[in-house]
C-alpha cells in the first residue's frame, strides 16, 4: 500500500492548543504526543485523500458500473458460481 507521507522527512515544530485537562493526564499516563498526534493524522490525512480520490472519480467510476451491468465482466466465462 503506498504510504500517506513521507516517513523520512525531517520533524518539524508546531504550537497547537488543546484541553489542558486531557494533555495532563496524556502526560501523567507518559502518553507519546507527537506519536499519538502522527498516528491520528495519517489517519485523517488517509480518509481525506480516499475520500477525495473517490469524488474525482465518481464519473469514471459510474461509467465502468455502467459498462459492466450492460456487458457483464470479462471474467463472468471463468466463474463457478
Amino acid at each position: 500500500m503506498q504510504q500517506a507521507f513521507n516517513k523520512n522527512a525531517p520533524k518539524k515544530a508546531t504550537n497547537l492548543s488543546i484541553n489542558s485537562d486531557l494533555l495532563n493526564k496524556a502526560r501523567g499516563l507518559k502518553i507519546n504526543l507527537s506519536a499519538t498526534l502522527e498516528q491520528a493524522l495519517t489517519i485523517q490525512v488517509r480518509n481525506a485523500e480516499r475520500e477525495l480520490w473517490a469524488e474525482e472519480n465518481k464519473e469514471a467510476i459510474q461509467a465502468l458500473n455502467e459498462l459492466a451491468d450492460k456487458n457483464g465482466l470479462f471474467s463472468d466465462s471463468f466463474r463457478d458460481f
